[in-house]
This record gives C-alpha cells, sequence and structure tokens, in this order.
C-alpha cells in the first residue's frame, strides 16, 4: 500500500490495517503514546493520522472504556514502525486487528520523519492511502464533518442541580467525564440542537471537526445563550465557536497543532502551561471585538489558544484541558467553571 499526496509524493509501506483505499487531509501528531485516544478522538474525522513517534502498537489496545468515541475516527494511519507483538494488563487486541475490525487502513515502514518534514515545508496536504494514485484528492473540510460525528439524539448525565447544557460537535468522552460530577445534570446535545428552550444553567461547547464556519446552527444558537447571559466554556472547537458567535474570524493553520507538548502562556498571569492539543484552525485575534480579550497564546507561534470576555462569564481554550491523552495541567479549567457555577459567582 502507498500514501499518496496531492503535490505528487509517494511514500510505500506494508500494510497493518484494513486492505481499503481511504482519502483524507494528511496531519502529524507529535505524541509519544495515546494512539488509542487519539484515533478515537472525532476531532481527527476526515484526517489521515501520521504518528512522528517511531513505535506504534506496542501496549495493544483496551477496551472500549478507554476510548474518546465509539469508533475510530480517522480516515486512516501511517507509522514508522508497527510493533507486531502487544503487551499491556488491559489490551484486548493488537491495534492490526482493531483497524481491520474498524475497516481503517494502515501502513508501516514509511520514512515517517521525511513526511513529517514535508507537511512542515508545505503544509497539511489531501493525501490517500491505496494501492494506486487517486484520480483526486476530496478535500474533507469542504462537508460539514462535525455533522458527521456528532450524536443524533440528547443524553443526560447525573442529577444534580447544576444543569450544564454540553454542545456534542464531536466531543471526547473525556470532557463528559470532566464535566459530570454529583453537584451537576449535563445534558449532551447534537451540534445543531437548539438548546435555549432547556432549563439549564451554563453552557460547554466541545472540540470536535473541520472547518468551524460550517457550524452555522451551533454558532446561532450560541448567540443565544449569550444573549440570556449564560456561562459559558468552549474547548477546541469551542473555543473558535465562541470567538464566531462573539463576531470574530477563524483561519486555517499551515499545519496545525496536534501532540501533547503544545506550550501556551495564560495571558492573565504569565504561567506557561504544556497542553494536548488537536486542531487545525484557529480564532483570529485581530478581529476579537472590544470587549474580548486573548486569554492564552501558544508559547511556539503565537497563535490564539484561548478568549475570554472581560466582564462575562464567557472563556474558552483551544487546546484540550481534559487531556487523554497528555498532561493534565490545565484540569483546572473545569474545576473552576463548576466551582464558580457552586458559589453562584457566575
Amino acid at each position: 500500500m502507498k500514501l499518496f499526496l496531492e503535490d505528487g509524493t509517494v511514500f510505500e509501506g506494508e500494510s497493518f490495517g484494513a486492505k481499503k483505499a481511504m482519502s483524507g487531509e494528511v496531519v502529524f501528531n507529535t505524541g509519544m503514546t495515546g494512539y488509542v485516544e487519539s484515533l478515537t478522538d472525532p476531532s481527527y474525522a476526515g484526517q489521515i493520522l501520521v504518528c512522528t513517534y517511531p513505535l506504534v502498537g506496542n501496549y495493544g489496545v483496551p477496551d472500549k472504556r478507554y476510548f474518546e468515541s465509539t469508533k475510530i475516527q480517522v480516515s486512516g494511519l501511517v507509522v514508522a514502525e508497527y510493533s507486531q507483538e502487544y503487551s499491556h494488563h488491559t489490551a484486548k487486541e493488537s491495534l492490526s486487528q482493531w483497524l481491520k475490525e474498524s475497516g481503517v487502513p494502515a501502513i508501516t515502514g514509511v520514512d515517517t520523519r521525511a513526511l513529517t518534514k514535508r507537511l512542515r515545508e508545505r503544509g497539511v496536504m489531501l493525501g490517500a492511502l491505496a494501492e494506486q494514485a487517486p484520480k483526486k484528492f476530496p478535500d474533507p473540510n469542504e462537508e460539514n464533518l462535525v455533522a458527521l460525528v456528532s450524536p443524533k439524539r440528547k443524553r443526560v448525565y447525573g442529577n444534580g442541580p447544576i444543569r450544564i447544557v454540553l454542545v456534542d460537535c464531536g466531543a471526547k468522552e473525556n470532557i463528559v467525564r470532566k464535566l459530570v460530577r454529583k453537584e451537576t445534570t449535563v445534558i449532551r446535545v447534537p451540534w445543531d440542537y437548539d438548546f435555549t428552550h432547556e432549563d439549564y444553567r451554563a453552557l460547554a461547547i466541545s472540540n470536535g471537526p473541520g472547518d468551524p464556519t460550517q457550524c452555522t446552527a451551533t454558532i446561532a444558537h450560541i448567540r443565544g445563550a449569550m444573549a440570556d447571559k449564560k456561562p459559558i466554556v468552549g474547548v477546541c472547537l469551542g473555543n473558535q465557536l465562541l470567538a464566531l458567535a462573539a463576531g470574530a474570524k477563524t483561519y486555517k493553520l499551515k499545519y496545525g497543532h496536534r501532540g501533547q507538548n503544545q506550550p501556551c502562556i495564560d495571558r492573565e498571569t504569565g504561567r506557561c502551561y504544556i497542553t494536548s492539543q488537536n486542531h487545525g484552525f484557529a480564532v483570529d485575534t485581530e478581529t476579537l471585538p472590544s470587549q474580548w480579550k486573548e486569554w492564552f497564546a501558544n508559547g511556539n507561534d503565537g497563535s490564539n489558544e484561548g478568549i475570554a470576555h472581560v466582564s462575562m462569564p464567557w472563556r474558552s481554550v483551544q487546546f484540550h484541558p481534559e487531556a487523554s491523552p497528555g498532561p493534565t495541567d490545565t484540569g483546572w479549567i473545569f474545576d473552576r467553571f463548576i466551582e464558580d457555577l457552586k458559589k453562584n459567582a457566575i
């Protein structure tokens, strides 16, 4: 099997996943571990994932308790060295078995260093895993990927007095885990669900794939929550959607941020946090209205990593404070959100 890029570059490897052709946007992740969480992250929908760490598969695949969604979300997987043998006390099957059962192609033996350098030079490119070069490379960002990964019905978790609506645009399960507490009721709704008619205290906006401007219904409903002065917290795509609802603009990053070691600077305190990230779009801070400020900025390229309103209880971050995989250094963001709700401070 081969990986074909839209610029004509071809990387050849050995198949260890499903023997089927798949296209997508080729992106790289710098994490050393966490392939199970990454593969099941809905934010990767429509993408062919390249792991920069050379050894993948050595701890197998655990049961679904450790998944970030119900299935593999990536279109394909590219690694330098797949480990045929795996060993871990939670492992239920090999990565190869899981990929084949899920119908997801994967190749090993690829020079991922050369591939990553090419993506860093040219930016993310469209590509395909196939035996023969495709006639065209469809761009997944031209469709509403959020509509593909968002649930179709409402679900309710817990029975606490603080009712929080979670707009699921492709939410990782650990966001739900972080919000569900003895004092909360989490109402998980589809991306286009009109939650403004719900009985709720605060709003959480999840991560998700693709171009945020496709989510027009979500943006309109967020504006409704803002009009009602509901407290809001956003994560990843949620940061972009909150910015769009506020009147700002977003743009596509050259190659995005994907990994578990991205440094982010808290503009309020000057402290640097190491964060887990997976996004290809960002907020244009120059377009933020006057009543908004940048909360976090990326320590590497200066791109936006969070916004906050100067007086209203509306905040969001571009990174993943829920981790899974990655560091839990910013888990306090969820804690502070819940504590402020408990104190009636917001």
